[in-house]
Order: C-alpha cells, then structure tokens, then sequence
C-alpha cells in the first residue's frame, strides 16, 4: 500500500522571526557550512533522474543550521511530501521544528516517525525529550522505556529516565540511569547559527534537574554554547575551549552533588563565572529562611526539613508544635518546582493523608505566609535579579493558596491584569519604599549574577518572601492580545541578561 502524502495540517507555522540578512562573513565555520551548501547545492542541480534522498536531508538540515528558516521547513516539508516515512527526513524535521519552538508540531512529527519506525529508538528519545519538557513524565516514561528495550545501552534513552525517575522521587534509580547515560557523554555542544564569531560558553548543569531554563537568552546566533553534565563530568578531562562560564545549576535544595562538582570545575578554569555556585549552595529553602529573616522589613517563613516517617505517624503534629508550626501549613518534598508535590495543611487530623501524597524521604514543613488582600485574593508578585538590579517580571491574582501564572485568574480578570500593568510600569509606586529597599536587601545577601524573587507584600509593606533563587523561569506570553501589555518588561529582563552575560564576557580571560 502506497504511504499516504505528508499533510501540511501536521504543522503549525514557525513563528519565530527570520534572521535579519548579514554580510558575508570571515568567520571559518560559517563559510565552510555555506561552501558545503553551494557544493550540495551543485550535486542536487546536476543530478539525473531520482535525487539522493540523504543530500536533500543534509541539504535541509544546514540551511537550518544557517539560520535560513524559511528556507529550512520548505525543503523539508518537499522532501517529506514525496517520502512521508523517511525515518531521517522525519527525525531532522522534528528536531528542527523543536529547536524553533514549534513544540507540538516536533511532537507530531517524532509521533509519525514512531508510526513507521517503532522499533528505532532515536524518535522515541526525542518525543521522551519534549514530552518531559511538558511535565508530561508518564507519557515520557513510556518511550524512554520502549527506547530501552530496543537499546539497552541508549544514552540518551537512560538520561531521559533517570530525569523521569529523578521526578517521582526515586533518587537511587535516577542515579542509576544517570549513571549509564552520562558516562562519556557528560558534554554537547548546541548548534550555532550566527553569522559571525560567537561567544564562547560553557554551561554547567545538574544531570538531574533544577536547572536555570536558559533558553529565552542564550540566543544560539549570538552563543556558541558547550554544556557540561558538572556531576558526571571527569574532572581529570580538561574544559572545553570557552571565554566564560555560565553556572545554571541552580536548585541547593535539589543538585547538592552537581553544585559541589562545579565548585571543582570553575577552579580549574580562568574565566568569569556567572552565579558562582558556592553563592547559590546557599539558596535552599532552610538557608533562606534562616538568612534572610534578619534583613529589615523581610518576612520569611519558618521552615524545618522533617523525615516523612515523623510525620506519618501519630506524634507528627506533636512534632510540628513542638517546632513551633501551627495549622494551617504546608508540605513540600525538595526540589520540585510550579506548585508540584506542594500542598496545604488544614489540619491536624490532614497531616498524615497529605504525607502520603508526597514522594521523598524528607519534607519539608512550611509556615503558612497569608497573601490575601482585601479583595480574598492571593498576590505572587515576581522580580528578577540580573547584574545587582531589579526588574518586575510579574504579578500573579488568584483565589488559590497556591499562585501560580499559568494556573491565576490573569487571563480571565481584566482589573487583575490592570493590576499587574500597574507594578510593570512602576513597581515602587506598587509596592512601596519600604518593600523596594527589601527587595535590594535580599538582592544584595543574595549575590547571584541570575536570580528571582516571589513574594507578597503585607498591611505594613513588609516583604513575604516565599522564594528568592536562581531557578526563576522568564516565560513569554503567547501572542494574545491580552498579554501585549506584559510584552515590554519581559523584553528588558532578557536584554538586561544578554548585557550582563556580554559585559561578564568582555571582562574575562579565555579557560
């Protein structure tokens, strides 16, 4: 049975904007992509009958890789019109559409490349990779596990459930996945697409999570960016060639390992560090609360890390009274982050059901910060820290305890968005003195080069700080038109890290 032609309705359109023509450059890699590109090119236009269906796909891939987008998903898209099966033609595609943010488009295209191909473990991996990206772990787990069995020894297929297993709480599996997946493979490097010489960085991550999402900045036609698996690396194996050092590892509670282990690997190296790991080991929700409580006008709450056997078992509220803890409070396991594996304590007698619904052998227990105004309404104000100054990034309204954006009451409440403009346009109006002047407190203790600030402000404008560290996302508003007003101040929290890395850069020595 003849397969059925490719459907454009597979695809979303790619929405991220075409590079800007530049002139042709010196730089040696980018004229030995482009010499490569004339020669296929040449080949294609010569060719009798049939074409080679691998240089189309090569083809395809490098006008991507030149940043010529348009171009790019044209080729591709004709390549799969007369072959819509091709493992390769499909596999490129996705991994194209994902690198411009066309994520369920990629996803589609994986699924398609699954279809025809099940047995093949690559598209697999890369459909885990997304799916994971989504927090859509079941759906991961179950590819990465597919992966495995035709591949017992994928790297990519064990990094994948490692992080899956790292989610559900089963630390010892993930580190045995980690183990197997990143033995040899501790460092990639991302593609480059810019015209010119780029920016040397190397990027240290924690193999199992708590990473600064870094893509809205490190833009991949300005970066040439290697990153390093800090806690699988061999520190005996020098550094790869970079100008500065960009620590993204940015979770004390989560990456203890990871952040020791770049400890080790920044001493090795001359450059500049941005977010010096040993400043954000003191960021956990413990150190916190213990160092930022004494700042004036913040107020933190008392946190204390308890084993989940304590508090299952019937003396666990004693436990909590004799700390100090009152009802309601809340329960977090470590390391999680947007709201996952958080709840709140009414009561006693809620303690153990809440307990259970926890993985990890430890909690942690958390005073309770009432941010209701007037109104009942729960406020999460955020700001980011980037070089020393402080910029409003968002406002969050909900009837929930637990506030988060994507989950608020934003989209749906235009007084609530009023609101938010109101602290984008001018955040001391909103907040008040005494607040602003805590805000650069904690910014100060804090001393991160790329950090973030969640909080509430009370009756007396004192700061409830319900987290300050570098794992803060800037997340873009999609195009409704709703969201235009929240547009600007995103633009300047991702121009002011693009001047702070570019600055660091500039000042430092290559390692």
């Amino acid at each position: 049975m003849r397969p059925k032609p490719f459907s454009l309705v597979l695809f979303k359109p790619v929405t991220k904007p075409q590079a800007k023509a530049t002139a042709r450059s010196g730089w040696a890699p980018r004229l030995a992509q482009e010499a490569r590109l004339s020669e296929l090119d040449r080949r294609l236009a010569s060719r009798q009958g049939e074409a080679d269906i691998a240089i189309e796909i090569e083809r395809a891939a490098l006008l991507g890789a030149l940043d010529r987008r348009g171009d790019a998903q044209a080729a591709f898209i004709d390549i799969l019109r007369r072959h819509p099966t091709h493992f390769s033609a499909l596999n490129e595609f996705g991994t194209w559409l994902a690198a411009q943010g066309a994520i369920d488009a990629a996803c589609r295209v994986y699924a398609e490349a699954i279809l025809h191909h099940p047995e093949n473990p690559m598209a697999r991996v890369n459909l885990g990779n997304l799916l994971l990206r989504a927090n859509r772990h079941a759906e991961a787990r179950t590819h990465y596990e597919a992966a495995l069995k035709a591949d017992p020894d994928h790297a990519a297929a064990h990094q994948g459930m490692g992080a899956v297993l790292s989610d559900e709480g089963d630390r010892e599996g993930a580190r045995e996945h980690f183990g197997k997946g990143f033995r040899g493979h501790a460092v990639s490097t991302l593609p480059y697409r810019g015209s010119g010489p780029p920016i040397p960085l190397l990027q240290l991550v924690s193999s199992g999570g708590g990473n600064i999402p870094t893509a809205p900045f490190l833009d991949d036609c300005v970066f040439l960016t290697t990153v390093v698996v800090a806690d699988h690396f061999d520190s005996k194996t020098p550094l790869p060639p970079h100008g500065l050092i960009f620590n993204a590892i940015g979770d004390a509670d989560l990456c203890q390992p990871a952040l020791e282990a770049a400890i080790r690997l920044i001493a090795t190296s001359r450059a500049p560090v941005i977010n010096d790991p040993r400043a954000v080991m003191k960021t956990g929700r413990l150190d916190n609360a213990a160092h930022l409580a004494a700042l004036p006008g913040v107020v933190t709450p008392k946190v204390l890390a308890v084993p989940r056997s304590h508090l299952a078992g019937p003396e666990g509220s004693v436990l909590l009274a004799d700390s100090g803890f009152t009802f309601p409070l809340l329960l977090r396991s470590p390391g999680y982050h947007t709201g996952r594996n958080f709840v709140l304590v009414e009561t006693a007698a809620d303690l153990a059901a809440a307990v259970a619904e926890l993985p990890g052998d430890e909690l942690l227990a958390i005073e309770y910060l009432d941010a209701r105004g007037q109104d009942g309404s729960a406020r999460k104000y955020r700001v980011m820290m980037i070089g020393g100054k402080i910029f409003p990034l968002h406002l969050a309204i909900s009837r929930n305890w637990k506030v988060h954006y994507f989950t608020s009451d934003m989209a749906d409440k235009p007084d609530h968005r009023q609101e938010e403009m109101a602290f984008l346009e001018d955040m001391r109006a909103v907040l008040g003195d005494k607040a602003i002047a805590a805000l650069h407190a904690v910014c100060g203790r804090l001393a991160l080069d790329y950090a973030g600030i969640d909080f509430a402000v009370n009756a007396d404008g004192d700061l409830l700080l319900f987290e300050a560290n570098a794992t803060m996302v800037i997340a873009s508003p999609d195009n409704d038109p709703r969201w235009a007003y929240r547009r600007g101040a995103i633009t300047a929290v991702i121009d002011a890290v693009v001047a702070m890395i570019r600055q660091k850069a500039a000042g430092g020595k290559a390692g």
